[in-house]
């Protein structure tokens, strides 16, 4: 890997080292069901305008330290933890616990274009968890807990791809990356306790 990718990881590392990953335990209690899109706008408080956001979604293992660590990536407007890629609708947790919804634990990321960048994006994905276990990080296993990028757009897809074969071309990790690059499905919002989980409670899965 190069060195500017090389310092970009162990950035990326350093500023969520202290973050730590938690298994399925909690009670279900409410969720929505967001559509699936590229572009949508989201309002400020503050500016009371729309801002013209792109759409990314994540699965890295639990979403609670996800959702923070996308959070802090500068330009991204909002975040939403939930469930994404099964085959039955409006999920709960306990369905996506005991593996027979097929959905894993993902991170919806809305962020302005004018500030940030897929690529961004993709960075901190892959530098904080580890891609080359298969339905598992750290203590957590689990269907649910799979490293996929689900893509919203053929360019987000072509990025992706390329990004992938560069960190396995490089020998950034030591095994090989067994990240999934799939078509986004539709993304429903996991309950409310989920959200935000740790800004709410300091902590975090593992």
């Amino acid at each position: 890997m190069n060195k500017v990718l090389s310092a970009l990881f162990a950035v990326f590392s350093i500023v969520f080292s202290t973050v730590g990953l938690s298994a399925c335990a909690a009670e279900s209690i409410s969720k929505n069901e967001t559509e699936t899109s590229k572009v949508e706008t989201v309002k400020t408080d503050s500016a009371k305008s729309t801002v013209p956001t792109e759409r990314a979604i994540f699965g890295a293992g639990c979403f609670w330290k996800v959702q923070y660590i996308m959070s802090k990536v500068p330009g991204v407007v909002k975040t939403s933890a939930g469930y994404t890629g099964g085959k039955i609708d409006n999920p709960t947790y306990e369905q996506v616990c005991s593996h027979t919804s097929g959905h894993v634990e993902t991170v919806e990321v809305l962020f302005d274009p004018k500030k940030t960048t897929y690529h961004k994006l993709l960075e901190a994905f892959w530098a904080n968890h580890d891609p080359t276990t298969l339905n598992r990080q750290g203590p957590d296993q689990g269907d649910q807990y799979r490293s996929v990028v689900f893509y919203t757009s053929p360019e987000q897809k072509a990025e992706a791809v390329k990004y992938k074969e560069e960190l396995d071309a490089t020998h950034k990790f030591k095994k090989p990356i067994v990240t999934a690059i799939e078509p986004a499905k539709k993304f429903y919002n996991a309950e409310d306790y989920h959200q935000d989980y740790f800004v709410k409670n300091g902590q975090v899965c593992h």
